[in-house]
């Protein structure tokens, strides 16, 4: 059995490519030595409706004219020439819309939703901390209900989206109180932009995804509205879980992206160069490689577009998170060794930052860590087999 994409999907391709080679791939190589995160082109995106995809029509989306998988398209082709503006795409839809969206009361939905579905506005998602990455249960941020305000006070760090000039709001995962054996209650609470004690810190300076923006942010006596609550009061644990699945295929996607940039940068760049008489793709020692990377891609997309098809098709909860991890772990763990092997058909000038290969060898490894490290993404599949593993 073939696994293909729609002819609406392939066409809805080309269009998101066009615009990824005209408005994007000329900058990317800039934005990443300035550290630049380019709003403009945030806008653009949005107005191009990528934000969208995943939304109904009365909060500004495309209705029935998206889907999961056209997200996952989306954020394949924008991280095949900059792996930065497709991490703001998945982030702004996976960790900023979908939390509002699924959980948002109608008040929340209509508050919050239109700007960050048009792209005028960016949410992001609080939920690492400086000692809960992997361990996200084991949250330190407070909220405690006050005279019907939330007080929150803590820190986060890692936060995509967070402290740009566009950024409207954070959820923020903390804890609300204990359960029964002293576990604790988490919940997901909404802190609005400019916020008194709200602050999104400097900026990090990253290995890689130079033009994305990612803050640490603090916390102080932080006060808003006991409406504020996102969902379910205790509920935040499991919310950011489900929400977590979503997120772990869109960022197959982007390594998908990743691959395919590495295998198109390896193919022209083996047939131009010369040596000992003729070009280097001729060397089998290297004819090699490309191909291992064909192989890895193949498979890499093959794996993301089953699990978003089971995210369209409403695939039980427990199929459908296999299905994520197992995509998440092979296509980030893929995308590393394709730009290591990449870099590596290009020689020195693979270690140059003129060509964009060194920019992808910089971008990829995150991949293995973010919204899930690849060691989770094993414990995930080992019970999902049954297995008992810690």
């Amino acid at each position: 059995m073939t696994y293909e994409l729609s002819r609406e999907h392939e066409e809805f391709r080309r269009t998101v490519r066009s615009f990824a080679a005209a408005e994007i791939a000329p900058h990317a190589a800039q934005w990443d030595r300035d550290h630049h995160f380019p709003v403009d082109i945030v806008r653009k995106m949005g107005a191009l409706g990528l934000f969208g995809l995943a939304a109904p029509e009365e909060y500004g989306g495309a209705g029935d004219d998206g889907d999961f998988t056209s997200l996952c398209v989306a954020i394949e082709e924008i991280g095949r020439v900059d792996q930065s503006m497709g991490i703001t795409l998945e982030a702004a839809v996976g960790l900023g819309i979908n939390p509002i969206l699924t959980y948002g009361t109608e008040e929340q939905r209509q508050t919050w939703l239109p700007d960050l579905v048009s792209g005028e506005r960016l949410a992001g998602f609080g939920l690492t901390e400086p000692g809960a990455g992997s361990d996200a249960g084991a949250t330190r941020t407070r909220a405690t209900l006050e005279d019907g305000e939330w007080v929150v006070n803590g820190a986060k760090q890692f936060i995509t989206n967070s402290g740009s000039d566009i950024t409207s709001l954070v959820t923020v995962t903390a804890r609300t109180g204990e359960r029964e054996g002293g576990r604790p209650e988490i919940s997901t609470i909404i802190v609005p932009s400019g916020t008194p004690g709200f602050t999104a810190e400097k900026a990090y300076d990253k290995l890689g995804w130079h033009a994305s923006d990612t803050h640490p942010l603090s916390f102080e006596d932080v006060r808003v509205p006991e409406a504020n609550l996102l969902g379910e009061r205790g509920r935040g644990y499991a919310q950011f879980l489900a929400t977590l699945d979503d997120g772990r295929v869109a960022i197959a996607a982007l390594a998908v992206g990743c691959l395919q940039a590495c295998l198109d940068m390896s193919l022209q760049y083996a047939g131009d160069r010369q040596t000992f008489g003729g070009p280097i793709g001729r060397k089998q020692g290297l004819a090699f490689q490309i191909a291992d990377l064909e192989v890895m891609l193949h498979a890499s997309r093959l794996l993301t577009y089953r699990a978003a098809a089971m995210k369209d098709a409403g695939a039980p909860v427990k199929e459908f998170k296999q299905a994520a991890a197992v995509a998440k772990l092979y296509a980030t763990e893929s995308a590393v060794t394709g730009t290591r092997i990449a870099t590596q058909v290009f020689g020195g000038y693979g270690f140059m930052e003129e060509y964009p290969v060194a920019r992808f060898y910089r971008d990829a490894k995150v991949l293995e860590i973010g919204e899930g490290t690849s060691e989770v993404q094993r414990m995930l599949i080992a019970r999902g087999l049954g297995l008992p593993v810690e």
